[in-house]
């Protein structure tokens, strides 16, 4: 592993890159600023090489980043309605950061993926970041919490998360990558291919709150059961469809029992690259990236909509007002929260 410099934020304090490579040939850089995924380079089927994680030269554009590129979001993602959660008996006020009534990804400003971790351990194939969580944006508890990235000879970039709470909690973090397996910044990924491993979904209201109902996706444009031009049916006449304005929605995993189980394989039929995502979670949300803002990303490659799309594993969106979607509270007796999930690139 190879360590240097990513600039400094505007406190002054440096954060650094930690590149991983394997014999295949692939290379992943991760930084220490919002453990954010910052490069991805892996070869085509002609051997020729490309970076398909979507980012920024250095630290200074991840200290904005309105699309949250490559970063883990903490310690809760997605949405929550209302801005508020009860546990215990008690209710916690969220920030109202989502149209001003719902709370999306914690906080835009104060969650994990705008801090500085600390580098807990650097090895041969890995590097584990860690920070504190005092009881922040309105989420109780002190939390202790490490993401681990790691890199085998088989392609396997691995994600294993853990973090303890003194108090019962929502804990539902993930990891906001977008990929386009051209190479970031080639234009839009609706003729990439793909299939989840997911027959159900949770459909959504307005503001894309789950409505509570867990939906077979047969018939529906939300079926990628089968392998499915992404762009084939994102602008269709499906009323749940245009609430994400195209693919925004979370895929129930198949099978879901705690375990690594298959959650989506994407085909890239230009390059030949393909993608795989594992997860231990029970969904994944696909966000086709239709709502990123037109701006300057790596190398002065132009990112706008649908330039790159994301699956984000986690515990459902909203799931702690739903009693019949698994639930993400931890802490205390309620335990520590371990996840892991795997993109592997073959």
């Amino acid at each position: 592993m190879k360590k240097e410099s990513f600039g400094k934020t505007n406190e002054g304090r440096e954060v650094f890159l930690f590149i991983l490579n394997n014999k295949k040939g692939q290379e992943m850089a991760v930084s220490n600023f919002g453990a954010a995924w910052v490069r991805a380079v892996v070869p085509d089927k002609a051997e020729e090489k490309a970076d398909v994680v979507l980012g920024f030269d250095d630290v200074k554009g991840y200290l904005k980043n309105g699309s949250f590129f490559g970063v883990v979001v903490g310690p809760s993602a997605n949405r929550i309605a209302g801005a508020s959660i009860e546990i215990d008996g008690k209710e916690y006020p969220l920030d109202k950061n989502d149209n001003k009534v719902n709370n999306l990804h914690s906080h835009i400003e104060l969650g994990y993926h705008k801090r500085v971790w600390e580098v807990k351990e650097e090895a041969e194939n890995s590097v584990t970041f860690a920070l504190t969580d005092n009881a922040t944006m309105g989420f109780p508890g002190n939390k202790e919490v490490s993401v681990r990235y790691s890199l085998d000879d088989e392609g396997n970039f691995a994600i294993h998360y853990h973090i303890s709470s003194d108090a019962h909690t929502v804990i539902n973090p993930t990891h906001h990558a977008y990929f386009n397996l051209k190479g970031d910044g080639s234009g839009r990924i609706e003729e990439h291919i793909l299939k989840l491993y997911a027959s159900k979904t949770t459909p959504v209201g307005e503001g894309l709150i789950p409505t509570g109902e867990i939906k077979d996706v047969k018939g529906t444009p939300f079926d990628f059961t089968e392998e499915h031009r992404i762009g084939e049916r994102i602008d269709a006449d499906d009323a749940v469809l245009k609430l994400g304005g195209g693919y925004d929605h979370n895929f129930v995993i198949d099978d879901y029992d705690g375990s690594l189980k298959p959650a989506a394989r994407v085909t890239e039929p230009e390059s030949g690259r393909v993608m795989e995502v594992y997860t231990t979670l029970p969904g994944i949300q696909f966000y086709a990236g239709t709502f990123i803002g037109r701006e300057i990303g790596k190398n002065g490659h132009i990112y706008d909509s649908r330039s790159g799309f994301a699956l984000e594993s986690q515990y459902y969106p909203d799931c702690i007002h739903h009693d019949n979607f698994p639930q993400c509270i931890f802490g205390g007796d309620m335990g520590d929260y371990d996840s892991d999930t795997v993109y592997k690139f073959l």
